[in-house]
């Protein structure tokens, strides 16, 4: 997998996992991160550790594991 494809992967799994616990909180990411394709390659910590981050309101993660948010919409689902 290429450098790109592994930092769009990252962000996707974050953006997901956001999303997830958005409407569920927080209390649901494990449950669902092991019921996802992001399990094997995307760990649960790494996850977590981004969503810790996240300011309220409208924000996407980009940039991989070296990313951060960004204020909007994601450009992809």
């Amino acid at each position: 997998m290429t450098h790109h494809a592994q930092d769009a992967l990252f962000d996707l799994a974050v953006n997901r996992a956001a999303e997830v616990t958005g409407r569920l909180g927080l209390g649901h990411l494990e449950v669902w991160h092991t019921k996802t394709r992001f399990a094997v390659r995307v760990p649960l910590e790494k996850i977590r550790a981004c969503l810790e981050t996240r300011p309220s309101g409208d924000w996407f993660w980009s940039g991989g594991e070296a990313g951060a948010w960004q204020f909007g919409q994601s450009k992809t689902p």
